[in-house]
């Protein structure tokens, strides 16, 4: 596992006795961008879940670094400030404001002060464009504006990966390419970067890597030139060629 930041290893995940992972098997190197495309209920959310444990995995292992972490003896609060998660739906805080919902986390979980983490949220927020809205409510923000303040809220966890699950599927179009754009401008060799989206320019220009899954099975593996121009298999052109 040594340049390997997940490792996952013969993973599955059913619901209600319905298989909707299959046996997955995936290394993630550090420092990596990897976007994973497929259609709707290919499994791609759910696997997403299951690396930091939103959801419990059925058989399998999920290793972060070195440690086993579906193993009950897992502190998951601490894992899960190093993999962070950006959601579709911004899962903000709507009581809190954009300062509060970015330096609540730091505060609690990574024990700093707030006047250490007012000093991180700042800096991450002016990264996404948000600082003039720090003392906004989010409920008083676009759906555009939310998830730059969830994409700064990951950052101040000082994450070591950064999960999105489909972060503009929840936009109006025309919010989804400032969030590509903030997406692009945060992208760095420190974190690694995983992500869900249904946006095929933005994997070909970002990625290192590309994944298509469908029917809860990784059906094709590589680099973003090889799935969108040279990949054979029948299923991912059908899948390109409709998107």
């Amino acid at each position: 596992m040594d340049n390997n930041i997940i490792t996952i290893t013969d993973l599955s995940k059913s619901f209600d006795g319905t298989l909707v992972l299959k046996d997955i098997n995936l290394n993630i190197r550090k420092g990596s961008v990897t976007t994973i495309i497929g259609p709707s209920g290919s499994g791609k959310s759910t696997l997403l879940r299951c690396i930091n444990q939103l959801e419990e995995v059925s058989s399998g292992g999920v290793f972060f670094q070195d440690t086993n972490i579906t193993e009950s003896n897992v502190n998951l609060s601490k894992i899960r400030s190093k993999i962070a998660m950006v959601f579709q739906s911004f899962n903000l805080f709507n009581n809190l404001s954009v300062l509060e919902n970015c330096t609540i986390g730091p505060i609690k979980v990574l024990n700093l002060s707030k006047e250490q983490s007012n000093e991180r949220a700042q800096q991450f927020l002016e990264k996404v464009g948000m600082l003039p809205f720090i003392n906004r409510k989010v409920t008083t923000l676009s759906g555009g504006q939310k998830q730059r303040v969830a994409i700064a809220r990951a950052l101040c966890m000082d994450p070591e990966v950064i999960l999105f699950d489909e972060p503009t599927s929840s936009l109006d179009p025309e919010m989804v390419q400032e969030v590509l754009d903030v997406m692009r401008n945060v992208i760095s060799e420190d974190i690694s970067f995983i992500v869900v989206t249904h946006e095929m320019d933005f994997a070909f220009d970002v990625s290192d890597r590309v994944i298509f899954m469908d029917n809860g099975e990784i059906v094709e593996d590589g680099e973003p030139s090889y799935i969108f121009h040279n990949s054979k298999n029948q299923r991912l052109n059908k899948f390109i060629n409709r998107v």
